[in-house]
């Protein structure tokens, strides 16, 4: 089968391609965990070699104890990575999680038919975390929402004005990619799961949200032979199978160090 290839612009931006790849170190949730995620750039860049490519499966935010720090480690040691001889920015992908849907859709709070209910069903699933790290009361956002969409939309401009004022985590946002995938079509990259009854090109929030089907694959996926998530959903955790691996650690992230076909070299971090 031939190698997925975007043939649009707008694929180009929903999703990375991965060029010319030796290894790939692919990281799973991170969940607000900055010092495990310091950590774990620490045991990886004693290890980069020519020829490595870099994927976050998503999860940035959320749940720990400093997600705005998280961003702070992912800008520093993408920096440092692409600096280096042989390395560019396109060597370094960020996929979008369900942390990083959520604070998308934060930011869209006053266009919500219910932003209440909306706001509170985030909070309760680690949005709470990632407002209070950047200085923002989660009750102030409550309040807004009985107040009126023109309320909502001046607490969300804090919001954004909030990121913006820590260097380089909007550009880390905007950064976000839907999926990653090689060029030679053999190692596909997803946050959460994937639905095997659409093509990748018209995939949607399956990808971050997940579903049974990443359990259920017994079979390549338009031609990948191994398909990686950096998180398992409550509902579907199931063991790797023969075209699948879950890297989603339950003590801190953990990164598993692939090459072309997707056979494990390395698996750093603290699985649990």
């Amino acid at each position: 089968m031939a190698t997925p290839s975007p043939a649009t612009p707008a694929k180009t931006e929903r999703f990375a391609v991965l060029k010319r790849v030796g290894r790939v170190w692919a990281i799973g949730a991170v969940r607000g965990q900055a010092q495990a995620l310091a950590r774990l750039y620490d045991a990886i860049a004693e290890r980069i070699e020519p020829g490595d490519r870099i994927v976050h499966l998503g999860n940035l935010l959320g749940v720990g104890p400093d997600p705005a720090a998280v961003l702070d480690e992912v800008v520093a040691f993408r920096r440092d990575f692409i600096a280096a001889p042989g390395f560019f920015a396109a060597d370094f992908v960020l996929l979008r999680g369900q942390q990083e849907e959520m604070w998308q859709k934060t930011l869209q709070l006053h266009f919500a038919v219910n932003p209440r209910q909306v706001l509170d069903w985030m909070l309760a699933r680690g949005l709470e975390a990632s407002l209070r790290a950047y200085g923002l009361d989660p009750r102030e956002a409550q309040q807004a929402c009985g107040a009126g969409a023109t309320a909502i939309a001046r607490w969300t401009t804090r919001l954004r004005e909030a990121m913006a004022a820590r260097g380089g985590h909007r550009e880390v946002m905007l950064a976000l990619r839907r999926a990653a995938y090689d060029d030679r079509g053999r190692l596909l990259f997803v946050s959460a799961g994937l639905d095997a009854g659409r093509p990748l090109a018209a995939q949607g929030d399956t990808l971050w949200w997940g579903g049974p089907d990443f359990a259920r694959l017994d079979a390549p996926f338009e031609g990948f032979v191994r398909i990686v998530r950096g998180l398992a959903p409550e509902k579907n955790r199931a063991p790797d199978g023969a075209f699948t691996l879950t890297l989603d650690g339950t003590v801190g992230p953990i990164a598993a160090c692939l090459d072309g076909e997707g056979a494990i070299l390395a698996l750093l971090g603290e699985p649990g």
